[in-house]
């Protein structure tokens, strides 16, 4: 009789305390209803039914999914190797428990292919110089294609393209010929304004003989400063003309 009585009390106790669940702050928990959604609860202290309930908890937060490294073959067939990091949490839990069997690997597996889809749209040098862009797209196709599965993706940021050491040489002497070219555009550059200033130049010492005069002043200061035994005098044509010839009588 004693025993019957303790099983009466403690059987319900049981069951009771057996069915209490407590749901973090950050998780929810999606019950099911003999095999069919019932309600999503939480977070703080929650009943499920033994038996004729099943729950199953989800977690909110921010999930960090490392993308193995990816073989791109990029628009210009440069074969590279690609990974990135991808932030995304569960925003509906129904959605994420019901319509995907796993929707951590269904994402992982997601965001493989669609870095190496975008990235293979884009040349070599759009990967390296332009990474703000290629993330934004990632991101927006990810965003989009698990928006069905109550997933929002917020970030992705591509970490690394990696190049075999033939491609790193061949850059190389890209860049190093590219550097050659502006040096060159550089140097024709200042030539040309050279060039137009001595002209001005000249010009100017056409219409004022007085400044060719003073030229030619500095010249000669010029050459005399030098450390020379021999020093080489500019004779003006000017003065050919007022010079007589060798056997022309003087006036």
């Amino acid at each position: 009789m004693l025993i019957a009585t303790l099983a009466a009390v403690l059987l319900p106790l049981i069951v009771i305390l057996s069915s209490l669940r407590v749901i973090r702050e950050y998780e929810r928990a999606v019950v099911f209803l003999l095999g069919r959604f019932y309600r999503v609860k939480g977070p703080g202290l929650i009943i499920v039914i033994p038996i004729i309930q099943q729950m199953v908890r989800v977690d909110l937060r921010t999930r960090v999914l490392d993308v193995p490294t990816q073989d791109v073959i990029s628009r210009d067939n440069v074969s590279v190797k690609v990974n990135a990091v991808v932030y995304y949490r569960v925003v509906d839990p129904q959605h994420a428990v019901i319509r995907v069997e796993d929707f951590e690997l269904a994402t992982s597996q997601l965001a493989q292919t669609t870095l190496r889809s975008v990235l293979g749209q884009h040349e070599l040098d759009e990967m390296l110089s332009e990474r703000d862009k290629l993330n934004a797209d990632i991101r927006r196709i990810l965003d989009e294609q698990t928006d069905a599965w109550g997933i929002k993706v917020s970030n992705v940021e591509i970490k690394h393209v990696d190049l075999d050491e033939s491609m790193i040489r061949a850059i190389a002497k890209q860049a190093e010929a590219e550097r050659l070219r502006r040096a060159k555009i550089i140097g024709a550059e200042g030539e040309y304004q050279a060039a137009e200033r001595m002209l001005e130049a000249a010009k100017i010492m056409a219409q004022r003989p007085e400044a060719m005069q003073l030229r030619y002043l500095v010249a000669l200061q010029e050459i005399a400063n030098e450390r020379s035994q021999t020093i080489v005098f500019p004779f003006p044509i000017e003065l050919g003309k007022v010079l007589p010839q060798a056997g022309e009588p003087r006036g």
